[in-house]
């Protein structure tokens, strides 16, 4: 207990009481045993002269313990140090007045335990000098529900400011301290408009004065926009709720203080979508998972002509024809399965009974536990889109005809080549004007040998298809003059040099089946892959070289052996390349299937179904041109003979007599002067031209007797009409009169002239 604290009004009655007057010691005693306090006097040495019985109560001593004791008996041990010198302060000065104001004051129990305590000390002026009254109270009840007040405050959600009725701040808790950024002893004294942005300072004191005068709960500037101040001078909306509370030192406010900025934020961005929504050119709705419609904007207003007020409420229903009743149904079925539906078309009902063409995507409402609560459809009036895709489609439908009609015409329907078998599927690409610049063709080339064409123009349309049938009839022109692979394709390189901005891929093969080979040249063709009579299946060992058109890159030819009855397989690109799948990998997958495509020499027809669909299962869609062409190559000539013959005159009588024995051999005795007519004719111009051996050779086959004489000449035999006077110049006329076919074809060593008679006997078993 500190003597230098002041006592408050009610003491001075005991003041007056000790005045040294005769029979007043008894009124004394019994006004101080009637305090509602602890009252201890003491002198100015500090001992203590009286105790009433609340003393007794409160410190645990009895009376006679007390009196004549010193007051610091009643103070905890680590206050006494100071406790003397701050009684005889308060002796020499005197005064009425709370001791310790502001400080924690603490009374010590007998049994050692410490209280917090109230005192007010009072002067006692007597005939034996002055006496001090300290009127103890324990304040340990207030303490523990000030404690109790602070957890509370501490505890709340939100920002706590409380201030007295001249607006500075008593108390704050730390939520204060994170919102403004202000510690809680930069706070604690100071005006509360420190924490109100500058513009609203000059009202913020009338308006709080007014609240002090009504003091009702209530929320702060309802229906305006709050805003707090940060330390650092930023501003940021707030809601406040002020409460009024009544202590003994006289009216506080608290202030409970909410930082509303993210959901001011979502506020905004909800009015922004229902802006948009509202402002929308489709219409929106919502419904319940019965169907029942929730929400209705002005665009459903002007597409469907119900207002609101009549939609909300009913069933959405009311915009489908009778027979439309269980779809309606069935995509609400859809829904609460949390299904989402896009780009649904179908025909709704006006509320004038207008039928609408519209697109619909519909999607499940869900709540913040994901479970699905409602639905929303955003729907389109799409009859006249309806309409221009009906035209357009017409019109492309037009167009395409046209494009795969003149794609035809370009590309042709290759000949069947007697004693070949072949099959071949082309399917133009979905997209786009469906032509491309894909290409395949057959030219019997005479004396049995074959030419087999396939190329790919990169890219589609018009313009690939045109590029490819320059080049297709080119190729097929040069091909039937019997030009070697390497050397066409020279020549095609040439042609697609001359068109800009185009590659093309191209692969010749010439099969001559006599001599059981093919003689290829690929520029930059995807590989051909063959499929022997047993039924494997591998690549075809051609060098590729670049596309035609890039040019200054020579072109390779390699003749490889092949046996009877081996099936050729040749295609585009279109049938094996993807998106999602390496280029080798899919070829390598296409060798793998056609095995079991090929099997037991099966029909070239259903090989190549079998092909198609086990590579292409969608062919009804192909995204690019896809050409397929199977070619089996013929058996060997059931028979042949070959004799060589010098470059002289004689050699015309002995070829005679051979090919006469050969034909009575083979059972084909008439065709006898045919053949040798025509054989003198042709080698007689070999004799004069040639200067090495010169062979001929026969080989029949199943349908018809060729004969090659073949020379180390590069003259080639021209036909020509004769003069009436000339002597010279009827020879290839007589041939060609005699023969089915002839031809000419050059060879690395000289030329080959050839000429086909039909047969006129069965084949020797």
């Amino acid at each position: 207990m500190d003597p230098t604290e002041q006592q408050p009004e009610p003491r001075q009655a005991i003041g007056r009481a000790l005045d040294p007057v005769a029979g007043t010691e008894e009124p004394f005693r019994a006004l101080l045993e009637s305090a509602p306090d602890a009252m201890v006097i003491v002198d100015d040495a500090g001992a203590i002269r009286l105790v009433n019985a609340q003393t007794e109560a409160l410190f645990d001593y009895t009376r006679d313990e007390l009196l004549g004791r010193p007051v610091e008996i009643l103070v905890p041990e680590r206050f006494r140090s100071q406790h003397g010198f701050h009684r005889r302060g308060y002796t020499a000065n005197g005064q009425v007045r709370p001791m310790g104001a502001g400080l924690e004051l603490y009374g010590l129990r007998r049994d050692g335990g410490e209280f917090p305590v109230e005192i007010s000390l009072s002067p006692l002026e007597t005939p034996d000098g002055l006496l001090v009254s300290a009127a103890v109270r324990d304040v340990s009840d207030r303490k523990a529900a000030d404690a109790r007040f602070r957890a509370l405050l501490e505890s709340a959600p939100d920002a706590m400011v409380i201030v007295d009725d001249a607006g500075a701040i008593r108390l704050v808790n730390a939520q204060t301290e994170a919102l403004f950024d202000y510690t809680r002893d930069e706070l604690l004294g100071r005006p509360v408009e420190i924490l109100v942005p500058e513009r609203f300072r000059s009202q913020h004191g009338f308006h709080r004065r007014g609240y002090t005068a009504n003091g009702q709960v209530r929320p702060m500037g309802a229906g305006l926009e709050l805003y707090g101040l940060r330390r650092d001078g930023g501003e940021f909306p707030v809601e406040i709720s002020l409460s009024p509370l009544e202590t003994p030192d006289g009216l506080l406010v608290s202030a409970a203080v909410r930082d509303v900025s993210d959901r001011k934020a979502t506020e905004a961005r909800i009015n922004e979508l229902a802006l948009i929504v509202e402002s929308s050119q489709d219409a929106i709705l919502t419904t319940t998972l019965e169907g029942v419609i929730t929400f209705w904007n002005a665009a459903a207003t002007r597409m469907y002509g119900h207002t609101t007020a009549e939609a909300v409420g009913r069933h959405v229903s009311i915009l489908a024809l009778p027979e439309y009743k269980d779809e309606i149904e069935l995509l609400l079925s859809r829904l609460r399965q949390g299904e989402r539906i896009e780009h649904y078309e179908t025909l709704r009902v006006a509320a004038s009974g207008t039928l609408l063409d519209v697109d619909i995507v519909l999607w499940p409402v869900r709540d913040r536990d994901g479970a699905v609560v409602g639905a929303c459809a955003i729907a389109r009036d799409i009859a006249e889109h309806t309409r221009a895709k009906r035209e357009v489609t017409r019109l492309y439908e037009q167009q395409r005809h046209v494009a795969l009609t003149l794609q035809h015409a370009l590309m042709g329907s290759p000949p069947a080549v007697p004693g070949v078998e072949s099959a071949a599927r082309y399917f133009p690409a979905t997209q786009g004007a469906g032509v491309g610049g894909d290409w395949f063709d057959l030219i019997p080339l005479g004396a049995g040998r074959i030419g087999v064409l396939i190329g790919d123009v990169m890219g589609r349309g018009l313009e690939a298809a045109t590029v490819m049938g320059q080049l297709r009839s080119a190729a097929n022109a040069l091909a039937r003059t019997g030009m070697p692979p390497q050397q066409l394709m020279h020549a095609l390189d040439a042609v697609a040099r001359d068109i800009p901005d185009q590659l093309t891929t191209c692969c010749y093969l010439v099969i001559d089946p006599d001599a059981r080979e093919v003689t290829a040249c690929s520029a930059g063709h995807l590989p051909i892959l063959t499929v022997e009579i047993d039924g494997s299946a591998r690549r075809l060992p051609i060098p590729v070289s670049v596309p035609l058109g890039i040019g200054e890159v020579p072109h390779q030819q390699v003749t490889l052996a092949v046996q009877d009855c081996t099936t050729l397989v040749l295609y585009t690109d279109g049938l094996v390349e993807t998106h999602d799948c390496d280029l080798d990998e899919r070829i390598d997958a296409l060798q793998a299937q056609l095995g079991d495509a090929l099997a037991d020499g099966v029909d070239l027809e259903k090989a190549a179904n079998r092909i198609i669909s086990a590579t292409l299962p969608h062919i009804d869609q192909p995204l690019d041109d896809v050409t397929l062409l199977l070619v089996r190559i013929p058996a060997a000539p059931v028979a042949h003979a070959r004799v060589d013959l010098a470059p002289e005159p004689r050699s015309v009588a002995l070829a005679r007599r051979f090919v006469a024995d050969t034909l009575a051999e083979w059972g084909q005795d008439e065709l006898a002067d045919q053949v040798r007519l025509a054989v003198s004719e042709i080698l007689t111009n070999a004799v004069r031209h040639a200067r090495g051996p010169i062979g001929l050779r026969l080989h029949r086959t199943a349908h018809e007797v060729t004969v090659e004489i073949s020379d180390d000449s590069t003259h080639v035999p021209q036909r020509r009409a004769p003069d009436p006077q000339d002597e010279n110049g009827r020879g290839l006329m007589l041939v060609e009169a005699l023969t089915d076919a002839w031809g000419t074809r050059l060879t690395d060593t000289g030329k080959t002239v050839w000429f086909t008679i039909g047969d006129r006997a069965p084949a020797p078993v």
